[in-house]
């Protein structure tokens, strides 16, 4: 799968905003396609450990991956994920 260009990403921010009218609902409208669309499970690599992205959630201000390593969880930030090759359906 070939990395988006800007304005393949710049698509699907303005898809994901369209109707909203301030920085709250923009975070939303940004959870919303993210939680719609990106297939969980899938398995990553966090800090050299094996994880499974189990979900993802919007906390305060932050969109998170819920990461698991047996029974730990950890909320991880969406930016900071790395993604694994090739990346999980969903990931544009």
């Amino acid at each position: 799968m070939r990395k988006p260009t800007r304005k393949q990403l710049e698509t699907l921010v303005e898809q994901a905003v369209v109707d909203c009218y301030n920085d709250d609902e923009q975070l939303t409208g940004l959870y919303t396609m993210i939680a719609d669309n990106l297939a969980t499970p899938f398995p990553t690599r966090i800090l050299g450990v094996d994880v499974i992205v189990e979900d993802v959630d919007l906390r305060g201000n932050d969109i998170v991956a819920i990461c698991a390593r047996g029974a730990a969880r950890q909320a991880i930030p969406i930016l900071e994920l790395p993604l694994p090759n090739p990346p999980p359906a969903g990931v544009e």
